[in-house]
């Protein structure tokens, strides 16, 4: 097979999105709305929470929006990606984690009606109270490994800029 630039960023969105909807389809056969699955106590857990908003459910309850909102992520991502670095293997990566990520959350919010999120982690306080952060998914962490490394390639890839910081450009 040619791994051509666009088949590999399809074939790793691809994996990517599979890989999240068997995740998902496992914590939606084995746990139930309320229960949570303890893996390391005080730490980490599988549970089964659903979520009609973005990041930290910020726009609950306005799912078709956010759907809109991949939508048109997803196409402009696509339809831009020479961008983002296309032509370096990491560049690849990056808009293939991302891109199945989109796919995954949108799949969610299209079929579900919201988006399945199952890792969390968390710590007690010293009053036994439980604090962590939001759980999340693996499109989610695809996503922001995705963007982490998009930022990273432009940061190492930045062109030099002649007469910045009092230096000049190397020819």
């Amino acid at each position: 097979m040619n791994w051509t630039p666009n088949r590999r960023v399809g074939w790793i969105a691809l994996g990517v999105f599979a890989l999240d909807q068997a995740a998902k389809l496992v914590v939606l056969r084995h746990l139930s709305p309320t229960e949570e699955r303890v893996i390391i106590d005080g730490f980490f857990k599988f549970v089964r929470w659903t979520n009609t908003g973005a990041a930290w459910s910020s726009f609950r309850d306005h799912n078709n929006y956010l759907a809109a909102v991949s939508i048109l992520a997803l196409a402009g991502l696509i339809f831009w990606r020479r961008h983002f670095h296309i032509q370096l293997i990491w560049g690849q990566i990056s808009l293939g984690l991302i891109f199945g990520g989109i796919a995954g959350n949108l799949f969610d919010r299209l079929y579900y009606h919201e988006v399945i999120d199952f890792l969390r982690f968390y710590l007690y306080r010293r009053s036994g109270a439980e604090i962590g952060f939001p759980a999340f998914n693996v499109a989610d962490s695809a996503i922001c490994v995705g963007v982490g490394l998009l930022i990273l390639i432009s940061w190492r890839h930045e062109p030099q800029r002649a007469g910045s910081g009092g230096e000049k450009a190397a020819a």
